[in-house]
């Protein structure tokens, strides 16, 4: 479609592209990367909005799945939704995984999401100086370990179904425990900060499968105690919850009746979480 440059035209490419489900933007920061929002089209009259980070899992796809799964969330709750869209092999060497650590070669994924809020904040006209996230599988690794290194950036955080997890554990390096947080991020660990975050996480109950979690020593991210927190996705949840509750964090566990890794069937859970916070935010 050819660019067109009357006001007309202009304005009519912005409702189309730019709200309600957007187009895929590349990001300033780092074109190799992407993301797609819902935006609530009350946005272009100026209506402020609060801001959800939702984050795909090892398939991408879910990406679009979160974009149009919260669209009518962020409608009645006035809140825009950002999903980056990671690509698999963005270094060329097949690897799907990278950002479910927040380091890939020369990327810090958690730098870039900071900078597409940033960006998509200044675009909009809106204060997303802090803002939610949710992440389901590969997602929930970026989200959990988004929370333990930037807490003060988030006013709520959503943790689905992690294949592995980042304990609080002080005695063991990253990304088993936090040891190195501060030498290997530039970020010590903030434990009161982390405690202001309302965290939930949700998990089906028939969530077992294994082959994809299991950390074998010839896999690229088994360290000792990669598979300490437990055989399934359930359990390692669980050890996560202990872990931050440990640490004066406020958990809501969801452990959701006959569900495997669906997440679709999880996100009543977390809409329903989020309604109640942006409710009190929007009391305040």
């Amino acid at each position: 479609m050819q660019e067109l440059g009357t006001g007309e035209a202009i304005a009519r490419a912005k409702a189309v592209y730019d709200y309600g489900k957007t187009a895929i933007f590349a990001s300033q920061i780092d074109p190799r990367l992407h993301m797609v929002l819902y935006v609530p089209p009350t946005a272009a009259d100026g209506r402020k909005l609060d801001l959800l980070v939702a984050v795909h899992g090892t398939g991408r796809t879910s990406a679009i799945d979160f974009r149009d799964g919260f669209a009518e969330f962020g409608l009645y709750n006035d809140c825009a939704v950002l999903c980056p869209i990671f690509p698999v092999s963005v270094l060329g060497d097949g690897a799907r995984s990278g950002y479910k650590f927040l380091e890939e070669g020369d990327i810090r994924y958690d730098h870039v999401v900071i900078a597409m809020v940033e960006e998509m904040a200044m675009k909009y006209r809106q204060d997303w100086s802090k803002f939610a996230m949710f992440g389901f599988s590969g997602g929930g690794h970026f989200t959990h370990r988004f929370a333990i290194l930037h807490p003060e950036k988030l006013w709520a955080a959503s943790i689905g179904a992690p294949g592995s997890v980042t304990l609080l554990d002080p005695t063991r390096d990253w990304w088993v425990g936090i040891r190195d947080l501060e030498a290997r991020f530039g970020r010590a660990f903030q434990p009161q900060e982390l405690a202001k975050v309302p965290v939930h996480m949700v998990v089906g109950d028939a969530d077992l499968e294994t082959w994809e979690i299991t950390h074998k020593p010839t896999g690229k991210y088994y360290m000792e105690g990669a598979n300490d927190a437990g055989e399934t996705r359930l359990e390692r949840l669980a050890s996560l919850a202990k872990s931050f509750r440990d640490a004066g964090v406020d958990v809501t566990f969801d452990r959701v009746a006959g569900v495997s890794h669906d997440r679709i069937k999880v996100l009543g859970h977390v809409k329903a979480f989020l309604a109640k916070l942006l409710k009190e935010r929007k009391s305040k």
